[in-house]
């Protein structure tokens, strides 16, 4: 019998649907036309991996898991950390080769997991199935010897009959319904996560690879525990789990449309290719409203005269302005 997700599509989770797809599609169309990506897939990438590592602990925080990813040496660092880092990066580009693919396998889910959690398990073994028991808080998985079974079922469901769901929420499905049968012994949070992603990957929502959900979990954790507990004490009811993860995404993607709006800023017809030096200090100056040439260099690590080269453009584009005197002048946005 194959699983059968229980679940309500209320006003609220279809208006959400709505909102999703209509943003998703703004920020594909527009991101077609940022010769940037490449650099924003690259910063995805590095805000995926920590939040979802982050989510179970490891305490790097972002611009180390940036350093990581470049090869710089981090001090004081525990290996374990970055291995945890390392492996979820190598996990990220498996799934963006394969975004395509048109059924998982077990030997798929295996294989993801052995990426993720090669030399950093606690218990079991990276790449099978337990074979023991586990509790996780309050909860307590299926027995062991009902896993691969279990998997079978939900297998089958995710190639077959999640088709007919958007893929806000066959992603959502496949992520709670992982944690809940919790095949592998250790790193399942990891994994579960990384699935959810790739269905998004394989049904085309995220084309160009530019959403990172993981940090709306990441923010409020005891929320998004709270809402994979509440499933289960409503009697597997998936609708509130689905209207969480649908705010989450949405939230996401505004985000997100955000950036690319930044990133395809246009001066007088022709479009103004944003460094990341410059995105960096339009964030900054969303987040104090003002700053002075000081507070430029120091708060995004160039010299005075770097500060003035990113800036120049910037002004010229219309998108940054200069108010005072030469002597107290500062920058804001236009």
């Amino acid at each position: 019998m194959s699983y059968q997700p229980k679940f309500t599509i209320t006003p609220q989770l279809l208006t959400r649907v709505e909102e999703i797809a209509a943003l998703r599609g703004w920020i594909v169309d527009a991101a077609v036309e940022v010769p940037w990506i490449p650099a924003l897939q690259k910063d995805t990438r590095a805000r995926i991996a920590h939040s979802s590592t982050a989510i179970e602990g490891n305490p790097l925080t972002l611009e180390q898991v940036r350093a990581v990813e470049e090869g710089r040496e981090l001090a004081a660092v525990s290996t374990r950390y970055k291995q945890e880092v390392l492996n979820y990066f190598a996990a990220l580009r498996h799934i963006e080769k394969r975004a395509k693919k048109n059924l998982i396998t077990h030997e798929d889910v295996l294989k993801l997991h052995k990426i993720i959690a090669r030399n950093v398990m606690n218990q079991g073994e990276a790449g099978r199935y337990r074979t023991i028991r586990v509790r996780v808080g309050s909860y307590t998985p299926p027995l062991p010897e009902l896993v691969s079974g279990l998997m079978f079922e939900f297998l089958e469901w995710w190639n077959k009959a999640s088709r007919t769901l958007s893929p806000v929420l066959s992603s959502a499905i496949v992520h709670y319904r992982f944690e809940a049968i919790h095949p592998f012994a250790d790193g399942n949070g990891r994994t579960g996560r990384a699935l959810a992603l790739w269905e998004l990957y394989r049904r085309g929502f995220d084309t160009h690879h530019i959403f990172s959900v993981d940090e709306y979990y990441w923010a409020d954790r005891p929320r998004y525990y709270a809402a994979l507990s509440t499933v289960r004490q409503q009697g597997d009811d998936l609708t509130s789990w689905l209207e969480y993860t649908a705010d989450g995404l949405l939230l996401t993607l505004q985000q997100v449309w955000k950036r690319v709006q930044n990133l395809s800023a246009h001066s007088k017809g022709k479009k103004l290719v944003l460094r990341p030096k410059q995105e960096q200090l339009l964030q900054l100056l969303r987040v104090r409203g003002s700053l002075s040439p000081k507070e430029i260099w120091d708060g995004i690590g160039v010299s005075k005269q770097g500060a003035m080269d990113l800036l120049r453009p910037l002004m010229e584009a219309g998108l940054v302005k200069r108010e005072g005197t030469r002597k107290s002048g500062r920058y804001i946005l236009a």
